[in-house]
């Protein structure tokens, strides 16, 4: 055999070991967390309001059209909207005039409920709808939920700032070690830490006259403290 071919294919099988020999280059990575929070005083606050029948100190029984309609007018006029308020369910009756009407016939002391819930912008709002209940006909009043109406955007710009947080903890902790942090390789979808928390407020001081201390004085008006969002990101950044 050719000398010249046979050193050609030693020097071919030389160079194909050593490709198969090396082992591919690892990218320097660089994990890190980015945390962002903000603080708001909720401007949606829905209140739970039960109505029920009831009977007059004369015996005569006050019935649920006349409560439903006298709601109704006192909460318009204190400016809360009528697609604010929502009905949430009945007691005693479904809606169904001839059933109720029926049973009412046969049972002279039965007494139907409704439940509302309304949506008010502020717990002075929410004041002045206890001002208007009927307390005979109310048998709670209580906060459901809060939110704000603009917690999307909160959400979305928390998110952008977790993220922008990461990439400068990135680069202050490469820079520790003479790298730099490169291109985003992961992101990983930020987590709701706190949702937004459920305060408790019952129907315990529902009228001013309840709101008196002992010795007279007025309770000073407490608004709902600020509640916090926050949110945390993970993301993986490429070393150079």
């Amino acid at each position: 055999m050719n000398k010249a071919f046979i050193g050609f294919l030693a020097i071919l099988f030389l160079s194909v070991s050593d490709g198969f020999s090396q082992e591919p280059t690892r990218q320097k990575t660089i994990n890190v967390s980015g945390l962002a929070e903000m603080e708001v005083v909720p401007d949606e606050i829905y209140v739970q309001v039960d109505l029920r029948e009831y009977d007059k100190k004369g015996g005569s029984k006050v019935d649920i059209g006349a409560i439903k309609s006298d709601f109704l007018k006192a909460a318009l006029s204190i400016g809360i909207k009528e697609s604010d308020i929502t009905v949430q369910g009945y007691e005693g009756w479904d809606g169904n005039l001839w059933w109720y009407n029926k049973n009412k016939r046969k049972n002279p002391d039965l007494k139907a409920g409704i439940t509302y819930q309304v949506k008010v912008v502020s717990t002075d709002k929410m004041d002045e709808l206890v001002q208007k209940l009927d307390d005979e006909a109310t048998r709670t009043f209580f906060i459901s939920r809060v939110s704000h109406s603009k917690l999307p955007q909160f959400k979305k710009d928390l998110k952008i700032q977790a993220v922008k947080a990461a990439r400068e903890k990135a680069n202050y902790l490469a820079d520790a070690i003479n790298e730099k942090a490169g291109e985003a390789i992961t992101i990983n979808e930020p987590n709701e830490l706190n949702p937004f928390p459920q305060p408790l407020y019952a129907n315990a001081m529902m009228k001013s006259e309840a709101r008196m201390a002992a010795g007279g004085e007025q309770l000073p008006n407490i608004d709902f403290k600020k509640m916090k969002l926050q949110f945390e990101v993970s993301v993986t950044f490429a070393l150079k």
